[in-house]
């Protein structure tokens, strides 16, 4: 059972896609929302879910305080679970803009005009880093000027190969899961 953990809409149960996405964990949501909270980025924040799976990132930060969403989610049965779990925590909290967008990350980075202040990108573990590379190469222009991209891969992946315009500020390790704050370099 995977649920929202804290905030507004907290304890509120999320529907989880089968096969093709890896949910993150409770576990290290809390730890990274905690820390996330801590350096206070997530109220107000305009965030972006790539690769959203069930949207449970982009859904906590709503919950803890951010005043938007965009989930962006390819496989069409994982998008419409997205659809679902935004259409319950719009519920509990009315005011919040939630967008679900049914696209492959670079096409919707290619297309929008939108910027972010928090992203959460949760590739496929098996997407190369070249693939990556080029998709964070895109995000770049749509970065608030102090914005924050949580990076979460395999450990066994290694340090991330960013375009020139980010950086790594830190990173950590969750048993196989790894994350990566990045920001502009």
């Amino acid at each position: 059972m995977t649920r929202i953990i804290a905030g507004r809409a907290g304890s509120l149960t999320l529907t989880v896609p089968g096969a093709g996405t890896r949910p993150t964990s409770e576990r290290v949501r809390e730890s990274l929302f905690g820390a996330l909270e801590s350096v206070g980025v997530i109220p107000d924040a305009a965030v972006l879910d790539l690769y959203a799976g069930s949207g449970a990132l982009g859904l906590e930060a709503l919950s803890r305080g951010a005043r938007s969403a965009d989930l962006v989610e390819r496989a069409p049965k994982a998008a419409a679970i997205a659809d679902r779990n935004a259409k319950s925590v719009a519920r509990t909290i009315p005011e919040v803009r939630i967008s679900v967008h049914r696209a492959a990350a670079d096409t919707y980075l290619r297309s929008t005009t939108q910027m972010w202040d928090l992203v959460f990108v949760d590739p496929p573990y098996d997407m190369t880093d070249a693939e990556l590379s080029a998709t964070l190469e895109l995000l770049v222009p749509r970065l608030e000027p102090d914005a924050l991209i949580i990076l979460e891969r395999s450990r066994r992946s290694g340090e991330p190969d960013l375009p020139a315009a980010l950086t790594v500020e830190r990173s950590k390790a969750y048993g196989d899961t790894a994350l990566w704050w990045v920001g502009r370099a």
